[in-house]
């Protein structure tokens, strides 16, 4: 089989690809013997901690997380009754549950507070190791652009996180369901979304945190109420280089579509690999299309191939924008987003911004004049149908967990 075809597998899979210059290395931040992971500890953005290898206990007893019992978490979510799902994926399935306020205990569905408990499929492409991983990094940081995770349960053979429910689910829906509730995005919530991400990016790599997220898409970026945007799904996370070295030597995982050219060819990681994730995904924002596509016609399979030679000329990046944003935004305003991603998108890292350049200059856009006149003359989002809190499956739609594709060189 050829790469090119190994290339159009399923996208419901995991990357999982060995890299052809670097075999034998384990692709998450766990030592050889499967337990041991990299960690560091920051609350908020001022705060620094030496990266030391840490026990799954060590990770287990110093994260700030309640420990559920298995009994517990199905008695919050009705047993894991089918209709409590909200996604599903590689990982497994995510249920909607209720815990009380207080106690975190388990409460009656439609009190207390609601929460997502996502529950590992033994069978499934994700394992012990993603889940660990999950409790080490959301466990030790906090920030507003990262989902909260509440805790964890380890019993037997259960795995199972509860993280903060996020009523509105992934940007993913959003941007590519139809139906009454996946109203298209305005133009000003898409930047209000992007630089929330940026912002939750920008902090995992900083010179505190020095995290490599490595699975930036769409479907891992979900939003609250408010349509603030926050990252989850860090089972693939790493710590990033230390001391002089410029980069972490993985196996390549993420997903297709989305990964940087140069990860991809020698498994080289860096946080400029992150850069280019969010390039496409601003790609994605602008012009209402997938990273990938195999629908669309011939040519236009691959968003960053097809849309690149349209996003330097200010008199064709019509071609790219969204139709559904039409008189939504100012030529310039949408001429510098396209700048920003075709910049992120650059085909060698060192021509890509960092996050807190990307971060700048959406600030600067989203406090633009044009955008505020836009402002003016737009709605400021859609505006669901109103239904109570308790309804079932009254949210958007959660993300499928892991929506990964599998290619095996």
């Amino acid at each position: 089989m050829t790469w090119s075809q190994l290339m159009g597998i399923c996208l419901s899979a995991r990357i999982k690809a060995e890299s052809p210059c670097h075999t034998g290395v384990n692709s998450k931040p766990v030592s050889t013997d499967g337990t041991d992971l990299s960690g560091s500890v920051s609350k908020g953005s001022s705060v620094s901690v030496p990266l030391t290898p840490r026990s799954e206990g060590e990770i287990l007893q110093s994260a700030n997380l309640k420990s559920f019992t298995f009994s517990d978490l199905k008695m919050a979510t009705r047993n894991f009754r089918p209709d409590s799902v909200l996604g599903e994926g590689g990982f497994g399935s995510v249920f909607k549950g209720w815990i009380d306020e207080g106690s975190y205990t388990a409460a009656k569905p439609g009190t207390g507070v609601v929460v997502a408990v996502k529950r590992l499929n033994q069978d499934g492409f994700q394992g012990h190791r993603e889940w660990l991983a999950e409790v080490n990094y959301l466990g030790q940081f906090y920030h507003p652009h990262l989902v909260k995770l509440v805790g964890y349960c380890l019993e037997d053979e259960h795995r199972l996180l509860v993280y903060e429910f996020m009523p509105r689910g992934s940007l993913e829906n959003h941007l590519f369901r139809r139906g009454s509730y996946f109203q298209p995005l305005s133009w000003n919530l898409r930047l209000k979304v992007a630089l929330g991400a940026a912002k939750g990016l920008a902090f995992l790599h900083s010179a505190e945190t020095k995290v490599i997220y490595r699975d930036f898409k769409t479907s891992n970026i979900l939003l609250d109420s408010n349509y603030n945007a926050k990252l989850s799904d860090f089972g693939l996370a790493k710590d990033g280089p230390t001391g002089d070295k410029s980069h972490v030597s993985t196996r390549v995982m993420g997903t297709y579509g989305y990964a940087a050219p140069e990860y991809l060819a020698t498994g080289h990681l860096t946080a400029k690999s992150d850069v280019y994730s969010f390039g496409v995904v601003l790609l994605e924002m602008l012009s209402g299309r997938r990273a990938v596509d195999k629908n669309r016609p011939s040519g236009q399979h691959g968003l960053v191939e097809w849309a690149k030679p349209y996003l330097g000329n200010k008199r064709k990046i019509f071609r790219v924008l969204d139709t559904r944003l039409e008189g939504q935004y100012s030529l310039d305003t949408a001429y510098k987003a396209a700048s920003l991603a075709v910049r992120s998108l650059s085909m060698d890292p060192k021509f890509r911004p960092n996050m807190d350049e990307v971060v700048e200059e959406l600030e600067q856009l989203q406090d633009s004049k044009e955008t505020q006149s836009s402002a003016r003359r737009t709605s400021s989002g859609p505006k669901p149908r109103r239904r109570r809190a308790g309804d079932g499956k009254a949210e958007a739609a959660y993300p499928r967990p892991s929506a990964s594709p599998l290619f095996t060189k």
